[in-house]
């Protein structure tokens, strides 16, 4: 939970964190169509195949993931369009955003004492892990689930990219047994889920989205409101990030998160149902690792 605590510094420093948002790579024709469909606005079939075929190394990953063992089948595929009728126009959408926006990162230059690597394996594992929990619970937006588990930790670029001496600060007190969210908030004045949510909304993502990972480490105090057999997505976020930490899949060696596996079991799952979830995440994971790198 966010400490009461008065920051030590002054409120300048959130202008300089959000700022380093109009510094960053711009999105991709492909990125900027997905993330619309987000919001509602249709995205064809036609049109996604003809996006992805324009862009050769998108084409090349895409191909290479649908022919990995993964996805075994009798016969190569050799299309994007028969990409597209073997996955699924939400699955394929999935695989392509994860590549569009590891690769922006990648453009990016970062201070050493961040590995990107790190961050975007662990920012592709919460989104697998909390789309496919998304598919098996009612979860009030579950179609914006893998993109709010890609982009739930952005808020955490931007501190390691914009106000670079802080994070080191802020590294160094996590190590000596603070919690990461009071770290943050001593040193800064804000947290890191805060400029997730206000980066979510610089890309006018929808609301559900933006309140999720506003909420991804404290989902008892998420107000969106929900039916009585829905879970929030702030939740399932928490319990995908926690139980990915668990694997030892996180953004920093030296930096000490939430970890706790068992999370997940919270969620309202058979026991049966999240063997097979965990199970195929592990999998999926695994084959779609090599392109989020």
């Amino acid at each position: 939970m966010v400490p009461l605590t008065e920051p030590k510094v002054d409120s300048g420093l959130r202008a300089r964190a959000i700022r380093y948002l109009g510094e960053l790579p711009p999105f991709s024709p492909i990125l900027n169509r997905l993330l619309a469909s987000l919001a509602k606005e249709d995205v064809s079939f036609n049109k996604l195949g003809d996006l992805i075929e324009k862009d050769p190394v998108m084409t090349g990953n895409l191909l290479h993931l649908v022919n990995s063992a993964l996805y075994a089948r009798r016969g190569s595929i050799n299309s994007v369009r028969h990409a597209l009728s073997l996955l699924g126009i939400n699955k394929l959408r999935n695989a392509v955003l994860g590549m569009s926006i590891t690769r922006m990162w990648n453009q990016v230059k970062a201070p050493p004492s961040w590995s990107m690597a790190r961050f975007n394996m662990h920012s592709s594992a919460c989104a697998i892990l909390s789309d496919m929990l998304s598919q098996k619970l009612s979860v009030d937006y579950a179609e914006g689930a893998f993109v709010a588990g890609l982009l739930h930790d952005v808020g955490r670029l931007l501190i390691a990219l914009g106000l670079t001496e802080e994070y080191g600060q802020i590294l160094q007190m996590n190590e000596d047994g603070k919690p990461l969210l009071e770290c943050e908030f001593e040193v800064t004045g804000l947290t890191h889920p805060e400029l997730s949510a206000e980066a979510l909304a610089h890309w006018n993502l929808p609301e559900p989205m933006q309140s999720a990972v506003l909420y991804h480490h404290t989902p008892l105090l998420d107000p969106t409101a929900i039916g009585p057999e829905e879970v929030r997505l702030s939740r399932v976020l928490d319990a995908a990030n926690q139980y990915v930490n668990s694997m030892g899949v996180s953004i920093s060696k030296k930096c000490t998160e939430a970890a706790d596996g068992t999370l997940v079991e919270s969620l309202g799952l058979s026991e049966e149902q999240l063997q097979t979830v965990l199970t195929e995440f592990k999998a999926e994971y695994e084959a779609m690792s090599a392109f989020f790198r």
